[in-house]
């Protein structure tokens, strides 16, 4: 499929203030096997692969391939068997995102927030809810992402509100790094109660009162629009609110499994950023004149780095598995809270390399491939942009830690999306 920026009609959900207009309901397939959902993955990373340098440089968003990626059955991969969906392995589910974000990350991040809220659902909301949402995404409906605020102390410090006005739910507040807002049909708001208490907020796009914003302007991910979304009083339905103040109440693998997904994004950039330094080393790079070869290619350091960031890369990925694996494990019995935490540290050390490597083999890019791969009609500076812009999520000084503390002093890591 090729790819469109939609370029009216993106501006006109972006800036339909009056009036919030949903994205196009598509029908999506149901895939029945991890070898569907690999296939699906590649098939995507294939027609993404010829525009990405242009939507990067021009912030083009990717319409068309967000809608390829729901109705290739992809955005349903994660749903239990048991409300009709093919619950794919979650070494599967990060070798999707792995797949798609070596060739374009914000392709991958954009959907990364529905599969954190399917698991969400999956742990707090009542079998009703989860019958109900759970079939929405089968039929294609996509969930964004509207948690964050911009100026709050930190990320879980909610500012935002819920409250209750006779037999109605009303939802006000202001929310920025809303990644995957704009092209949901769901958007899934995190707010605090009349009691203090945080709760999550399904909301239906079209809502009055709801406006998303297309503002992202980080110099990474720039197609993901990550921007803003404004909630004045818009009325949210008693059977879409999920009571996020149970979270921590017993041990879960929703952190580890979102997480899991991060780490596939960064081992996509730092394949996708090793795969174009060979080529263009290959094919463009001049050797320095005091190697005495012909080609770059046959300079004993260039080739030693490559070497050396083709191991490292080998060690991310082996470790993605690993805690892919570890995921399937815990996710088969019941969850307890070593199991829990033995998934979150199985992520972390993931994590740690996945972080390590994308903006190592972004950055040796330029280094190895020399002055020319810095001219713009390349593009290739967006792999460390975008290395080092997604790698901020969540820093990796804290998974260090969780990861001494858990084998030094058997402290189990905290129980938050971000572990």
């Amino acid at each position: 499929m090729a790819d469109d920026n939609r370029g009216s009609n993106s501006q006109h959900h972006a800036d339909s203030f009056e009036r919030d207009i949903a994205p196009p309901l598509l029908p999506a397939r149901i895939l029945s096997s991890d070898e569907q959902a690999l296939q699906a993955a590649h098939e995507l990373a294939a027609a993404a692969s010829a525009g990405a340098a242009l939507r990067d440089r021009e912030r083009q968003l990717p319409w068309a391939l967000v809608e390829q990626f729901t109705t290739s059955g992809l955005g349903s991969i994660a749903i239990p068997r048991e409300f009709g969906g093919p619950q794919v392995a979650f070494t599967t589910i990060a070798e999707v995102f792995r797949i798609i974000s070596a060739v374009d990350p914000a392709l991958g991040q954009i959907p990364q927030n529905q599969f954190g809220m399917l698991a969400l659902l999956q742990l707090l909301a009542t079998p009703a809810q989860r019958q109900r949402l759970f079939a929405s995404v089968l039929q294609g409906w996509r969930i964004g992402n509207a948690g964050p605020e911009r100026n709050s102390k930190h990320t879980l410090d909610l500012r935002a509100r819920l409250q209750r006005d006779g037999e109605r739910y009303l939802v006000s507040g202001e929310k920025f790094y809303s990644t995957g807002a704009l092209f949901a049909h769901w958007v899934a708001v995190k707010a605090l109660d009349e009691q203090g208490r945080p709760v999550l907020a399904l909301i239906q796009r079209g809502r009055q009162g709801l406006r998303i914003v297309d503002d992202w302007s980080g110099f990474g991910q720039r197609t993901t629009a990550s921007g803003t979304v404004l909630l004045d009083r818009v009325e949210v339905d008693a059977d879409n609110l999920v009571p996020l103040w149970q979270f921590g109440e017993r041990p879960s693998i929703q952190g580890a499994a979102s997480q899991l997904i991060q780490a596939a994004i960064d081992a996509g950039i730092a394949a996708g950023a090793l795969r174009d330094a060979i080529a263009f080393i290959r094919e463009k790079s001049r050797p320095w004149i005091d190697a005495n070869v012909e080609r770059a290619s046959d300079d004993p350091y260039v080739i030693a780095d490559i070497g050396r960031l083709q191991v490292d890369l080998h060690a991310a990925e082996a470790l993605l598995r690993k805690a892919g694996q570890v995921l399937d494990e815990v996710s088969a019995g019941p969850i307890d809270a070593e199991a829990a935490a033995r998934a979150s540290i199985a992520v972390a050390e993931a994590k740690v390399l996945t972080t390590e490597i994308s903006l190592l083999a972004s950055e040796k890019l330029l280094e190895l491939a020399g002055s020319r791969a810095t001219l713009a009609e390349f593009g290739l500076d967006r792999h460390w942009r975008n290395a080092r812009t997604h790698t901020l999520h969540d820093p990796v000084r804290w998974k260090y830690h969780a990861v001494g503390a858990y084998h030094l002093n058997g402290r189990h890591p905290a129980r938050h999306s971000w572990i």
